[in-house]
């Protein structure tokens, strides 16, 4: 036994004590139903012997009949003996799991309350679901093979002793040879275990902090190391699965010697033991207590303790053991997930080529410098959109001209395509035909770090990471300072906000951020980038009405053009003008205009009022 593992056994037995301690009568009754599983098991074997020995031998058949009548009843009797100890197994298993499930919920809150150890259990998820389970049905499989050796044994070896005592020597020797071999594969077989265990937590460990940090690590340019490392977890746990299918594969050959040799024995012995006085009937009686009782009962155990046991002495450990924080492997540069601190937004390489610094956006606006005054802000001359060479086009020849400073909304069915149209204007889609210019020039094809200076695209899931409130904010306006940060805070109603985050340089974590909050927050980091073109694309339809009058009224104040996906009829209300997109003919104009001139903007009007 290890270090570790008597570690455990000596943490592990003051509460097993005070557990069985508190369920004396359900131990009780289960040796009482044990004692008469050892009874039967004596008489099924003494039964066979008396039948063949006083009876069939002896000339009276009648004799024989009725010892093999007492060894009928023995068998039959032994499905009310199970069912007896079943019924009391649960007063035992059951109460184990709810106090680990307990222990497992008590020990991951301590973690999450205030003032306990930082960072989230993701581990127990492992142990309530898994590891509880495999506590259970590891404890139920040990105390039935435990107690059923026990006393089928005794029962089964009193009856050898009773038949001949020179049976035991021979059926002895075998056994304690195949428990030999059984036992020494319990250590590196629960140390096995104990890896299996732990790569099982670790990978969901690492799954789970990736699925919460998936838009980070996109955005961050960190997935190929972070895949790479779970690719290793995998790996590892494999071959921590490989490493216990291999010790499972010895024990399997210690249950053939132990479950075999004994009855070659008495075979290859039958005539030394005939010359020591031992009747055919012992013998038969001494092959039935191997075959029924003994060796089914010794292979269950063997079953049980080696796989059972080292699984349940492992979890045991991991959900009533002291909790410990793992030692922290090596750490890489690709592995590691970039986190924003207070002061230094983090904009990594990769980010930096879709989302530029002060001084690519100022390069990038001084090489498209134009007279904004002179060209349109948005300009699409017959754009046509299709998704396929056969497919009906989501645009088609649309032409649009949007003057610098201007405010647009865009509105039409659900899938008509007005993401499309942002996605185009924005350069992250190309068109099929026609061409798309912002500032005079074309977007198609354009490298990302240009086109991050020309536009900004606030899709309907907004993206917020972990970090600095203030980091966050200035996402894309990396030189904008406090005062301008306090003002565009109270401009778009965010101080509440940021007052329960700890100010500026409180931390966000997205996943305590309602839908319309971080809404909120992209629309603030947009509002404070030097782009002179923000494409919304329903990125206000978490907010509720008056939120979203006050975002669209401060962005609309803003210096430069506004396109907005509009939610909402006020959204087009406020608008200089109003696109229509129906799918057939597209229509511009101002509110009271198109509520003349289009019967759909007509209806949208109507089922918004409505």
């Amino acid at each position: 036994m290890t270090s570790a593992e008597a570690g455990a056994l000596r943490r592990l037995a003051p509460p097993a004590r005070r557990f069985l301690a508190h369920r004396k009568g359900v131990l009780v009754r289960l040796a009482l139903w044990s004692l008469a599983e050892s009874g039967q098991a004596f008489l099924v074997g003494h039964a066979v012997a008396r039948s063949v020995d006083e009876g069939f031998l002896a000339g009276d058949p009648r004799r024989g009949l009725l010892w093999l009548g007492v060894a009928l009843v023995a068998v039959l009797s032994g499905a009310r003996v199970v069912r007896g100890v079943f019924a009391q197994l649960a007063g035992v298993t059951e109460p184990l799991r709810d106090g680990l499930v307990r222990r497992a919920v008590d020990r991951s809150m301590a973690r999450a309350a205030p003032g306990g150890p930082a960072g989230t259990d993701r581990a127990a998820v492992s142990r309530l679901t898994n590891q509880v389970e495999i506590a259970r049905d590891s404890f139920a499989g040990l105390v039935l093979t435990l107690r059923s050796f026990v006393f089928t044994a005794a029962g089964a070896l009193l009856g050898l002793l009773s038949l001949h005592p020179a049976l035991l020597v021979v059926v002895l020797p075998p056994l304690a040879a195949g428990l030999a071999l059984f036992l020494v594969t319990l250590r590196p077989m629960a140390a096995a275990q104990r890896r299996a265990l732990a790569a099982d937590e670790a990978l969901g460990d690492h799954a789970a902090s990736a699925r919460a940090a998936l838009r980070d690590l996109a955005a961050c340019g960190t997935g190929p190391g972070v895949e790479r490392r779970g690719a290793d977890l995998v790996a590892d746990a494999a071959a921590a699965a490989r490493t216990l299918a291999g010790w499972a594969a010895v024990r399997t050959a210690a249950l053939g010697v132990a479950g075999h040799l004994p009855v070659l024995a008495l075979l290859v012995a039958v005539e030394w033991l005939r010359g020591h006085g031992v009747s055919v009937g012992a013998l038969l009686g001494a092959f039935t207590y191997l075959v029924q009782s003994l060796l089914p009962a010794l292979h269950t155990l063997m079953t049980a303790l080696g796989a059972a046991g080292s699984r349940l002495l492992v979890v045991l450990d991991r959900i009533l053991g002291p909790e410990t924080e793992p030692e922290p492997e090596p750490e890489t540069e690709t592995d590691r997930v970039p986190v924003p601190v207070p002061d230094r937004v983090p904009v990594p390489v990769s980010v930096l080529k879709s989302q530029p610094g002060p001084s690519t956006a100022s390069a990038s606006a001084a090489a498209f410098a134009v007279d904004m005054a002179a060209v349109p802000a948005v300009e699409l001359r017959a754009v046509t959109l299709s998704y396929g060479a056969r497919a009906e086009p989501v645009l088609d020849a649309l032409d649009l001209c949007v003057a610098p400073g201007e405010h647009l909304a865009v509105v039409g069915p659900s899938g008509i395509g007005k993401s499309t149209l942002t996605r185009l204007v924005a350069g992250t889609l190309a068109p099929s035909s026609g061409e798309v210019r912002v500032a005079g020039r074309p977007v198609t094809g354009r490298p990302a770090a240009e086109l991050a200076a020309l536009r900004v695209l606030v899709p309907q899931d907004a993206y917020v990471f972990s970090g600095p409130v203030g980091d966050n904010l200035a996402y894309l306006s990396t030189d904008a300072c406090r005062a301008e940060l306090d003002a565009a805070v109270g401009a778009f109603g965010l101080g509440p906000l940021v007052e329960r985050l700890g100010g500026l340089d409180g931390t966000v974590r997205p996943a305590e951020l309602s839908p319309g909050e971080r809404q909120l927050v992209a629309l603030v980091r947009a509002y404070l980038s030097p782009a002179p073109l923000l494409l919304l694309d329903e990125a206000t339809c978490h907010l509720d009405p008056a939120s979203e009058a006050r975002a669209e009224e401060a962005l609309a104040g803003r210096a430069g053009t506004l396109v907005v996906v509009a939610h909402r009829l006020s959204s087009a209300v406020r608008a200089d003008r109003t696109l229509v997109l129906d799918g057939v003919r597209a229509r511009c104009g101002t509110h009271a205009e198109l509520l003349d001139r289009s019967s759909l903007y007509r209806d949208l009007a109507g089922h918004w009022n409505s």
